[in-house]
């Protein structure tokens, strides 16, 4: 897949509940995940199966309310960005957040193979 096939569909699988479906659509079987901070499991998440989990994570602790997605924006061949606002309830809780989150996409071979999550340590 191109860079903008990648990105469009990452996009509509956000938008349609197909985030854990793409992952084995989209990513190489070793991409890495990179988090601006180690929230207790450290930054990197390496492999398709460990970042479903972080998925899965998601999914258990945070009912997602709302969900904007600017971008893409490319950045040569090989490259794109993506800004996600989101509003999100803690299950636990009760707390709600709202958070932007600049996502950097890295390709190689029609596959991603390293997101990294830019975001405010608040």
């Amino acid at each position: 897949m191109s860079r903008d096939e990648i990105a469009a569909e990452l996009i509509a699988g956000c938008h349609e509940g197909r985030t854990r479906e793409n992952i084995d659509r989209l990513y190489a079987t070793d991409a890495v995940s990179v988090e601006a901070m180690d929230m207790g499991q450290g930054r990197e998440t390496r492999g398709r199966d460990a970042i479903k989990g972080k998925h899965d994570w998601w999914d258990g602790a945070m009912e997602t309310l709302s969900q904007r997605i600017d971008g893409p924006y490319p950045h040569g061949p090989d490259r794109f960005a993506l800004v996600f606002h989101v509003e999100a309830r803690n299950k636990s809780g009760g707390d709600v957040i709202r958070s932007e989150e600049v996502a950097v996409y890295h390709l190689a071979d029609g596959a991603i193979v390293r997101e990294e999550f830019f975001y405010r340590p608040d």
